[in-house]
């Protein structure tokens, strides 16, 4: 096509030729010949993409964030997502460019796709920033990606939609069916204890995850897509499809065509995540029986959006809070996909909406009272009800005292009721080789009694804080039955796993927190109901094991994994990068 640029339609249809400069890709692009070499330049590569003046000049111009890759199956539909995204944003008159950005595997990427989060908030940041672009389509579901996708969305501040990846279907083995993760460990648990063999774990290999879709389970990826809907950066209903049904594509649709009519509305992410909303964040996690892991990631999210959590946050409102998802590891029985056709979380927020903030928008809709207008639970087995709850506080408890003065956190619903009240001698690991390695040691005289605790495991010692906080039962514990021990780290655990573990210790051993003076022998006290975890050592002898500390010498001499240990921050404030949790203004490029 030659000659002059044709006047651009406006963003709203009434065709006036000055509309389209509300629009921020408009610096880019300019409105015709007359506009600067920049402009003309802008123009002139995207006909070299192969694209028409009239497809997108004057439109909204959408960035689609896609976290695909063939190492992700978590993920590895969603090239196909983006094609139903792209479909949305054609139809609603925005122009759809699609962006790969990093993805975070759970299942492969070492030493813990932690390390890399505040890596993809970056990125996702900057290339918003960067590019000629007025809003954005995030897709996004494995555990990390969510959170990190929102942060860097929240940094900038434009119009945005969330897409979740969607829980794989339920896995199958035998008669039973299976939930990912959380099988794994009970029956990994059940082979070292003679109970399987070889042949079983081969079958359960091909049986534990028959589809794409992260985990179906109440895990990290199914509570943090979860939050993302009660934030109400999702499309009503998005956070529980099936990764491999029908509606998740009409889902990915109607995302797309939801995020040109908020460019249009000037509708940004900032207007959405509200304290307000966080705070409907925190009670439903806690009301899901999530993962513990959400706890980081919220405080962390919510600092880069002008928000404020805190631990204390947590621990006040899972007092406030029954669980009612009777969903795996919480619960008992159900998995994702029986929680989606039960109601979803619009069913479950239906239940606790004298908990919510109703006011407060949200992508779809003014309010999230008119968002819960007709939502309704169809069994009641798996959204329980408020008389006859899984568990009468929220899930997750926050814990205080001389082992970890700045907070740590246990997820006492997955773990034996006998144990929430425990004193113990304490076996100390310096590291998750050593304790691999070691475990099974008869000289260490490891008993059901024993406090099993790990260090040098958090955000600089892991280093990334990995999901290391499920420490193995020892084998010959395992054959005389026993399936739960108290177990204190300052690392992570998935929030497929279960069991007495306490996790996040703050401040870290690593950095000379208490855990790190802690030795074999020493006796544990841990009171769930009490919210306090303390070691039985007096504060002279701490103060002399404190005196005689050394720091360990820093992991990384160079590169990211350098930038990564001068910047994060504790788990107690989210673990995110200080230069990036620091408030202040990032002016937008010139284009011109």
């Amino acid at each position: 096509m030659t000659g002059p640029v044709p006047p651009a339609a406006a963003p709203d249809g009434s065709g006036t030729p000055d509309a389209p400069r509300r629009l921020r890709s408009h610096q880019w692009y300019g409105s015709g010949v007359s506009s600067g070499l920049r402009s003309f330049s802008h123009r002139a590569r995207t006909r070299q993409l192969g694209y028409l003046p009239e497809e997108h000049l004057g439109k909204p111009v959408i960035a689609i964030l896609n976290t695909w890759s063939d190492i992700n199956p978590c993920h590895v539909h969603l090239r196909d997502r983006a094609q139903a995204v792209k479909r949305g944003v054609w139809q609603a008159g925005g122009f759809p460019l699609e962006f790969p950005v990093s993805t975070l595997s759970e299942t492969f990427q070492k030493p813990t796709p932690m390390l890399y989060r505040n890596l993809l908030a970056m990125e996702t940041e900057e290339l918003l920033r960067s590019y000629p672009v007025d809003g954005a389509v995030l897709m996004g579901g494995c555990d990390k990606s969510t959170p990190a996708l929102l942060m860097g969305a929240a940094s900038v501040g434009l119009p945005a939609v969330f897409v979740p990846a969607g829980p794989m279907l339920p896995g199958h083995w035998r008669n039973e069916v299976l939930g990912s993760g959380t099988d794994m460990w009970k029956y990994w648990d059940d082979k070292r204890a003679g109970l399987i063999g070889d042949c079983e774990m081969t079958e359960l290999e091909s049986g534990l995850a028959r589809s794409p879709g992260h985990c179906m389970t109440m895990g990290t990826a199914s509570t943090l897509t979860a939050a993302a809907e009660a934030l109400g950066v999702t499309v009503p209903g998005a956070s529980s499809i099936p990764a491999v049904d029908s509606g998740h594509d009409r889902m990915a649709a109607a995302s797309g065509l939801r995020i040109v009519e908020l460019v249009r509305e000037d509708r940004r992410l900032s207007d959405i995540l509200t304290q307000e909303a966080f705070e409907d964040a925190v009670t439903t996690v806690l009301g899901l029986g999530g993962s513990t892991n959400a706890v980081i990631h919220l405080i962390a999210m919510a600092g880069r959006a002008g928000a404020r959590l805190t631990l204390d946050d947590f621990d006040r409102i899972a007092r406030t809070v029954p669980v009612l998802a009777n969903v795996r590891p919480g619960g008992r029985t159900y998995l994702m996909e029986d929680f989606h056709f039960a109601g979803g979380l619009p069913g479950f927020l239906s239940r606790i909406t004298d908990l919510l903030h109703l006011d407060r928008p949200t992508v779809s809709h003014d309010t999230l009272r008119e968002q819960l207008a007709g939502a309704r639970v169809h069994d009641d087995e798996v959204i329980r009800t408020r008389e006859n709850p899984v568990a009468d506080e929220g899930g997750v408890a926050v814990l205080r005292g001389n082992l970890c003065p700045d907070g740590a956190v246990i997820k006492h619903i997955a773990a034996e009721p006998h144990l929430l009240r425990h004193t113990g001698p304490a076996v100390v690991f310096d590291d998750y080789r050593t304790m691999q390695r070691t475990i099974n040691d008869p000289d260490l005289g490891i008993t059901a009694d024993t406090v099993l605790v790990l260090r040098n495991s958090g955000p600089k010692g892991g280093p990334g804080m990995p999901e290391y906080g499920m420490l193995p039962i020892p084998d010959h514990l395992l054959k005389q039955g026993v399936r739960d021990m108290v177990r204190i780290s300052d690392a992570r655990m998935s929030g497929t796993s279960y069991g007495a573990c306490v996790l996040h210790v703050a401040p870290e051993s690593y950095v000379g927190g208490p855990l790190a003076l802690v030795r074999t022998g020493d006796t544990i006290t841990l009171d769930v109901g009490a919210r306090t975890l303390r070691l039985d050592v007096d504060d002279a002898e701490l103060e002399r094991r404190r005196a005689g500390w050394t720091a360990p010498p820093e992991r990384y001499g160079r590169g990211y994994g350098a930038l990564y240990s001068e910047q994060i921050t504790q788990a107690d404030t989210g673990c995110d990068f200080a230069f990036l949790a620091r408030p202040g203004q990032v002016p937008d490029p010139y284009a011109g």
